[in-house]
């Protein structure tokens, strides 16, 4: 049986209670907001003073004040700080303790208290290997679960876990991680991006992932989603959370984890019969000789807006985008990204912008079928919509489950995938959605019968603030200022 890898609530009650956290209230709001806890009244600097050579004008029979711990101590178990391995090659001992250490600070520590638990350097250290391993890979990944391993030349089929939208909730992705077994020689994960924002551990939660990616760098996959960007991550959260956690590093954090995004695939196809993307299909942009000019910078680029004329890309189109942006333009020449990362199924047939986000499209089940028939295709997974996004959709059904049919057509389906449940952490609402989050299992020989398994969230979740003013912001990504992203 495998070992529960994330520390459970009841442990982290029984530590909690031996520690300071039974001081006063304002000691512990103070905490949860990050802000330093002041001193006790009866020490000066957070030295208790001697009482024997102090005066006391009104001696009182008690015993004198013991210094007391500002954070509880972690479990034998877990080896803190981190550091990064001597020869540089990540161990699967290694990242058991990073999750452990994460969970166990995000229940006792203050966000402030990170670097203490992952020191700068060797944040440092992980970006880059997982950076480089990152840009290194295509738009679009061919994943073969039939491959031989490294080390035996006998191939084996692995089954193929996909998951979707984690948004920052770090015990929710470490309870799938727990439910649907490790990485491992026999089962391969696919991430569909949006791994930070809103939550309030998408640092960990990505760090977490990119350490599974060094170490296993062929058993799993992470895609781009649209939250990976500068323009999201400055308006949902990430950008202050990294500014909180790391203080005056922040900003060198926040740039490293921007160019980690810049290197994540787009999309991948597995056993050749399954595309899946964060947000799905994309259009064709021709590109035309100029009459002109000849040569291969005087190219004109036939980009196609009007829905009349909209038709579906290739995946050649695809191999070839510019992935390599902060954010994905909303107009130009370089379409493929955004449409990518933003674009939602729709019921109408056809192609159609998609006007509620303001970039992407919406597509219908005609381009799903004549998408799957010209790449003999079964299976499309993609993810990119919660319970929020969801229920403003008319004539698809909710993410109460966090999975969703969208399409049913001649070759096969569309499916979306939702893996955050009770999301989105924090609503201004008393009525939460309460949905449950959901991952997918592909099984061989054929990987086309995609199974769901829903999980509820791990609660109850430690108390932390928001990193973005979720009462002010919209709650889904519909009607984002996008004419303020970088379109170079």
């Amino acid at each position: 049986m495998t070992r529960l890898l994330y520390i459970p609530v009841e442990r982290s009650t029984e530590l909690l209670s031996r520690s300071v956290v039974s001081k006063k209230d304002k000691d512990t709001e103070l905490r949860d907001e990050g802000a330093a806890v002041p001193p006790d009244s009866a020490t000066t600097n957070g030295i208790v003073p001697n009482l024997e050579e102090t005066p006391q004008p009104h001696p009182q029979p008690q015993s004198p004040p013991s210094p007391q711990p500002s954070h509880p101590s972690p479990p034998s178990e877990l080896r803190l700080p981190i550091w990064w391995p001597e020869d540089g090659n990540l161990s699967m001992d290694w990242v058991e303790n990073l999750m452990l250490c994460f969970d166990w600070c995000s229940r006792n520590l203050p966000p402030s208290e990170l670097p203490s638990v992952l020191p700068v350097k060797v944040f440092d250290s992980l970006i880059l290997m997982a950076s480089k391993m990152l840009h290194k890979e295509p738009n679009c990944v061919t994943i073969d679960p039939f491959r031989p391993s490294p080390n035996d030349s006998s191939p084996s089929a692995a089954s193929v876990v996909v998951v979707g939208d984690v948004h920052g909730q770090l015990h929710d992705l470490l309870f799938l991680l727990q439910d649907a077994g490790f990485p491992s020689r026999d089962r391969i994960f696919v991430f569909n991006g949006d791994y930070v924002d809103r939550g309030a551990w998408g640092l960990e939660t990505f760090l977490l992932l990119l350490a599974w990616k060094v170490f296993m760098p062929h058993n799993i996959y992470l895609l781009r989603g649209n939250h990976e960007s500068k323009y999201c991550t400055s308006v949902y959260g990430f950008e202050k959370e990294v500014m909180v956690k790391y203080g005056d590093k922040g900003k060198h954090v926040y740039r490293k984890c921007l160019g980690c995004f810049e290197g994540l695939p787009l999309a991948s196809i597995i056993a050749g019969c399954v595309y899946t993307a964060h947000g799905g299909l994309f259009r064709s942009v021709t590109v035309m000789p100029s009459k002109r000019f000849k040569g291969k910078k005087n190219r004109k680029i036939n980009v196609n807006h009007d829905s009349k004329t909209l038709s579906l890309g290739s995946l050649e189109e695809l191999s070839k985008a510019r992935r390599s942006v902060l954010d994905p333009p909303w107009e130009g020449p370089n379409l493929i990204p955004g449409d990518v990362l933003w674009s939602d199924p729709s019921k109408n047939l056809g192609l159609a912008p998609n006007k509620e986000r303001g970039i992407g499209l919406l597509w219908g089940p005609d381009c799903t079928e004549e998408f799957l028939k010209k790449y003999q295709l079964k299976l499309i997974i993609r993810s990119h919509e919660g319970p929020d996004a969801r229920e403003k959709r008319d004539g698809l059904d909710g993410m109460d489950e966090g999975y969703t049919i969208d399409h049913t057509v001649d070759s096969g389906k569309l499916v979306t995938v939702f893996s955050a449940p009770d999301y989105p952490q924090f609503q201004a609402t008393e009525k939460r959605y309460n949905n449950k989050g959901s991952y997918v299992v592909l099984e061989p020989p054929n990987f086309d019968n995609p199974i769901f398994h829903g999980f509820s969230a791990v609660t109850p979740r430690p108390k932390v603030n928001a990193y973005y003013d979720y009462e002010e912001v919209i709650d889904s990504d519909e009607e984002l200022d996008l004419a303020s992203m970088v379109t170079s």
